[in-house]
């Protein structure tokens, strides 16, 4: 085959190769025979070419051949989970600094009936507990060029920064209402000053220690912790003077790493869990990372080891308690400067406000 003919062939099959995905756009023939046997047209056919005058390069910046993904993910943080254990209420505005929580105690004595006899008396007697609101704030600042640099990121800049400041505010006030507000009258679940001392936990019989786990694994058996709890109610029943009954409404809190040890099981088959439900049918378990063991990874945590707390709802129809605020976010003026923007926001916290502390018990060291 000469020259001519390679280059009719190729021509002939060009279509054919393309539609396949075999595309040689520089190509214009096959290697006819006489180059293939001649060695000094091979050597001009395919000559080596000469020396590069630029930088060798891969043909394109890189950035061309990167993809940025449109779904944008964001970094998770441990739950809230302080008002879905105790609940959450609004007292006040930001203007209120301190709230009083009225108190009414009945006094009084009886005696012996006589026509005239003017003996006996009823009294009341008042108590106004206090608390001091704590407001906080963060800013929020952004640029007309880094709006437009994350625009083409396609990423809505303003909004993240919203959605950073509602983080950082529902991040901390959840620990307010877990540990207060140092410096102030204002208190949390953890360390309200009215909450009656930590029980401890049994111990075990493996002899490691008391907690429900040692080194990782289990230390105590499914009745060990079911025992532990039951000394919680136990002491709930004791200090309100059997007003709380094991059908009230209850929550029992604990370090998600704790709630692993519900999952016991003893020898007939029947988890902690099991019991829980058959004696206490109306409590409910939550969990929190402020009631496990102060760590690195935990920084929230309690120094003395993990808590548990058993706390009735309601006592006679009143609530044991609440966490509250006064505001949740209140926005400022959004403040315009020569190339830039700045927002303040602003929120509130009373802690949590616990009306009937003798409804909450609570053990360490579990």
């Amino acid at each position: 085959m000469n020259f001519q003919e390679a280059l009719a062939a190729f021509q002939a099959d060009r279509a054919h190769a393309e539609s396949l995905g075999i595309i040689f756009p520089d190509a214009v023939a096959y290697v006819p025979d006489e180059f293939r046997y001649n060695v000094e047209m091979a050597e001009l056919a395919f000559d080596a070419q000469p020396g590069l005058i630029t930088s060798p390069n891969s043909a394109v910046p890189a950035i061309l051949t990167t993809l940025i993904d449109p779904e944008v993910y964001q970094i998770l943080f441990s739950p809230n989970k302080a008002t879905k254990i105790i609940g959450e209420v609004r007292k006040g505005t930001w203007l209120d600094d301190t709230a009083m929580f009225p108190v009414v105690e009945h006094t009084g004595e009886v005696s012996s009936y006589g026509d005239f006899n003017n003996n006996g008396r009823a009294g009341a007697n008042t108590a106004w507990p206090q608390r001091q609101s704590y407001l906080y704030q963060t800013i929020k600042i952004y640029g007309d060029k880094e709006l437009e640099r994350a625009g083409l990121a396609r990423i809505n800049w303003v909004s993240e920064l919203d959605q950073s400041a509602a983080t950082q505010f529902n991040k901390f006030q959840n620990l307010t209402y877990f540990r207060g507000v140092a410096g102030l009258q204002n208190y949390g679940l953890l360390n309200d000053p009215g909450l009656s001392p930590f029980l401890a936990p049994t111990t075990k019989a493996a002899g490691n220690s008391n907690t429900w786990f040692f080194n990782g694994g289990p230390n105590a058996t499914a009745n060990e912790v079911y025992n532990d709890i039951v000394a919680l109610f136990g002491q709930l029943v004791a200090q309100s003077g059997g007003i709380i009954e094991a059908e009230d409404a209850m929550v029992l809190a604990m370090s998600p790493g704790s709630a692993v040890a519900l999952t016991f099981t003893n020898t007939f088959n029947v988890n902690v869990h099991d019991l829980l439900k058959k004696n206490y049918p109306n409590m409910r378990i939550e969990t929190a990372v402020q009631y496990g063991a102060l760590s690195a990874s935990n920084p929230q945590g309690s120094a003395g080891g993990n808590i548990v707390q058993l706390i009735a709802e309601r006592a006679e129809g009143q609530k044991t308690g609440y966490a509250a605020y006064n505001e949740k976010m209140r926005a400022h003026p959004t403040i315009r400067e020569l190339s830039a923007y700045r927002q303040k926001m602003t929120a509130g916290t009373w802690g949590t406000v616990l009306r009937m502390p003798v409804n909450l018990a609570q053990m360490i060291g579990v």
